[in-house]
């Protein structure tokens, strides 16, 4: 199942007990159509505020009628989200572990005044920011690298100990877009992303635009594996969950 949805109503895509979340409003609507809750799994999970044009899910399910489904969903979840197609896949298909990518994109407006008519899909950074500043920094950021210094640290448990999770990531693509003359588009591909990742290399990336990083490289950023040596972490209204490569 591929949906689209507008992160500003729910507290992001994972079940949420008391709290308005993506995943939520599918289980309840899918329950209601097809009288069984099944196991949801997606291809990114989206924090809170965070958008999506293609995220992926998948579920096993007996067979339904694919038209119908989509259809009910729609009437269920719109207009905040929206089903954009259903398929049946190979029974060993994984919407997270078969993906070879994610893509985001982040906008951000970069002008002296606010836009009421974008301000829920963009940063406003009043700021003059250099754009090939920014361009040149996100550069050494593509590759395989410890994102420690842009990602929170997660641990997992192993035979009753704490273990930190590994932040190694590969960026396959990087860059800034300059769109109508105000507007900036951060476009980043990897095979994966850690927690928060792209938000803070957008913050970061930013702050070099505007010159409050002029002591620190890039690489000397992500070599302290350091969270406080990075730039802050951009709102997250201003990030799309765009593609899934598969």
């Amino acid at each position: 199942m591929s949906i689209a949805y507008d992160g500003l109503p729910f507290r992001g895509f994972a079940k949420n007990p008391g709290v308005e979340t993506v995943e939520g409003l599918l289980l309840e609507s899918i329950e209601k159509v097809l009288r069984v809750t099944p196991v949801l799994v997606c291809a990114g999970r989206t924090d809170a505020g965070v958008h999506a044009k293609a995220q992926v899910i998948s579920f096993d399910a007996a067979p339904f009628e694919i038209p119908r489904l989509q259809k009910a969903l729609n009437s269920l979840c719109s207009p905040a989200v929206v089903v954009t197609s259903i398929e049946k896949t190979e029974e060993d298909f994984n919407a997270r572990f078969s993906a070879i990518s994610r893509t985001y994109r982040y906008q951000v407006l970069n002008q002296e005044n606010p836009d009421p008519f974008r301000s829920a899909y963009s940063w406003h950074v009043s700021g003059k920011l250099s754009v090939e500043a920014m361009n040149l920094a996100g550069s050494a950021l593509i590759g395989e690298h410890d994102f420690s210094s842009f990602c929170r640290k997660r641990t997992v448990e192993i035979e009753g100990k704490e273990i930190e999770t590994s932040l190694k990531r590969e960026v396959k693509e990087l860059r800034w877009e300059v769109i109508d003359g105000n507007g900036l588009e951060l476009w980043i591909t990897a095979s994966a992303f850690c927690h928060q990742m792209v938000r803070s290399i957008a913050g970061t990336l930013i702050d070099i635009g505007l010159g409050k990083l002029q002591d620190l490289s890039i690489s000397e950023i992500l070599n302290a594996r350091d969270r406080n040596k990075a730039g802050r972490v951009a709102p997250p209204y201003g990030l799309t969950l765009w593609e899934v490569e598969y």
